[in-house]
């Protein structure tokens, strides 16, 4: 039994083999088929992409070449439009270097002409060089000679000689350093050194005051010329009625429009002139009204004058004055020196007088004073004898001012010593008022001339080129020509100008003498 069942177990192992055997082979068969279905379905798959592939490539290639052509093309075009320009402005070159050159050739000519020219003139210089030498050999023969027909004249040998000359221009110096110092010396004594000065200057800056006012004849007003002939009157009697009583002058000409009075009394020449303003709007002139015109306008003035003096006393800050000394302050207003207002100047040297006390610590009150009244005796008629210090000081003795006042009014003008500080202090504020620019007035005719004077004294130097006044007349610029004048030979000049002016020329204060001297080098860069 056991034999069966291994013989039956032998054969199961055989036919699951055989079995196996074949199933292998079957599908090594079915595997070999299906590989060789998947090769010929991949090979025709293929051959359809290469066949894709070449004719997207022969697109890609046709559209590549098209646009390679319009590329060139386009390049093409531009390339001939750069070289058309690049022709053109090569011709534009051409023909700025065809210029140039024929610049550069006309510069050529032209150098060789100066060349030429150039070695002619250095012939000429050379020439004249040479004749230089000759005559300075000359020259020095010369003054060799008349040297020693100087010693033998003389009888001094050349060091003698030398010691006089030095001797002499060493006292020159000497003299001319004493008026230096003398100068400098006075001026300091003037000017009350810096304190003085910041004193002035304080006191000008401090007040203003109006310009010069106009002192000139009168004038009237007159509508027509029947108006006129009756201010005339029959035969002139009218004129003369008139000129009677104002003691005014009339003067009528061919001017059309206006009557002129003329009179040296300013109060006098006011009262005229507002009697006949008042004849002429009236309309009534005749003797008899005339009379009564002209006292009545002498009364309102003499008011109006009262008036302006108070006013006058008031402004200054000035108490305590006698009526007739505010009488003549009001008269004052009429009054003019060189175009300046006596009156406005009389205000003005008090306002400064009281500045300048208070810096020094002096009573300005009776500065006020003193420069209110130094010019009252310009208010006195001219009849009255005596300059106006004297008699300014003659009324204020009357009237029982105090003596630094009386002292102030006689000595503003250095006429009499100063005893009191208060004098210098006016006469200090009288300069100023007057010498302030456009405070007076001086004639045209008169400042060109000085100008002129001026100019014409620098100008008559040798070696001097030309000489400006300047600073109306304060300073004289002169200008020397380097060719003919030295370093040296400048101050000499400067000191001769000065020296010239001095004693030809009055003027006030200084004038600078200020001498140039300039050299110039030119040349050009070509």
């Amino acid at each position: 039994m056991i034999g069966q069942m291994l013989a039956e177990g032998s054969t199961n192992w055989g036919l699951t083999i055989g079995l196996m055997i074949v199933g292998v082979a079957a599908g090594w068969f079915v595997k070999v088929f299906l590989d060789k279905q998947r090769k010929a379905t991949a090979e025709t798959e293929a051959e359809q992409i290469i066949k894709r592939a070449e004719e997207r490539a022969g697109e890609i290639v046709q559209k590549a070449a098209v646009d390679a052509k319009a590329e060139f093309l386009a390049r093409q075009e531009k390339f001939e439009k750069e070289a058309t320009a690049t022709r053109s402005e090569l011709r534009d070159a051409e023909k700025r270097l065809e210029k140039r050159e024929d610049q550069l050739d006309q510069k050529l000519d032209m150098l060789s002409l100066k060349e030429r020219n150039i070695e002619k003139a250095e012939a000429q210089v050379k020439l004249k060089t040479e004749e230089a030498d000759k005559k300075g050999v000359e020259i020095d023969e010369l003054l060799i000679k008349q040297r020693n027909e100087l010693l033998k004249i003389t009888q001094l040998s050349m060091d003698d000689a030398k010691r006089q000359l030095f001797t002499k221009l060493e006292n020159e110096l000497e003299h001319e350093c004493a008026e230096i110092v003398s100068k400098r010396v006075t001026e300091a004594q003037d000017e009350a050194e810096n304190r003085s000065r910041e004193i002035v200057i304080t006191a000008v800056q401090r007040y203003a005051a109006a310009h010069t006012s106009e002192a000139t004849v009168g004038t009237v007003p007159i509508p027509n010329d029947e108006l006129k002939g009756r201010v005339i009157g029959r035969e002139g009697r009218n004129i003369r009625a008139f000129e009677k009583a104002s003691g005014v002058d009339i003067i009528v000409d061919d001017t059309p429009g206006v009557i002129i009075l003329s009179c040296f009394d300013p109060v006098r020449k006011e009262i005229g002139r507002q009697a006949l303003a008042k004849l002429i709007s009236d309309g009534r002139i005749h003797p008899t009204r005339i009379e009564e015109v002209v006292e009545e306008i002498r009364k309102t003035v003499e008011k109006e004058v009262m008036e302006i003096g108070k006013k006058a006393a008031m402004e200054a800050n000035v108490q305590g004055l006698h009526r007739q000394l505010i009488e003549l302050l009001g008269r004052l207003h009429y009054r003019t020196s060189y175009g300046q207002n006596v009156l406005r100047h009389s205000i003005e040297v008090a306002y400064l007088c009281q500045v300048m006390a208070d810096e020094l610590g002096l009573n300005g009150t009776l500065a006020r004073r003193c420069g209110l009244l130094h010019d009252i005796g310009k208010a006195v008629p001219q009849d009255v004898e005596g300059t106006h210090p004297e008699i300014g000081e003659e009324i204020c003795r009357k009237l029982n001012e105090r003596p630094e006042v009386l002292n102030a009014v006689a000595g503003h003008h250095g006429d009499i010593p100063a005893t009191s500080p208060y004098t210098p202090l006016v006469a200090s504020a009288d300069a100023i008022s007057a010498a302030r620019p456009g405070s007076r007035r001086e004639s045209l005719e008169r400042y060109i001339k000085r100008l002129r004077d001026l100019e014409d004294i620098a100008t008559g130097f040798n070696g001097v080129h030309q000489a400006y006044a300047i600073q109306a007349g304060r300073e004289v610029r002169v200008i020397v020509d380097a060719n003919k004048v030295d370093d040296a030979s400048a101050m000499k000049i400067a000191r001769d100008v000065a020296k010239k002016i001095e004693s030809d020329m009055t003027y006030p204060g200084e004038i600078k003498v200020t001498l140039l001297r300039e050299v110039r080098a030119v040349e050009y860069a070509r």
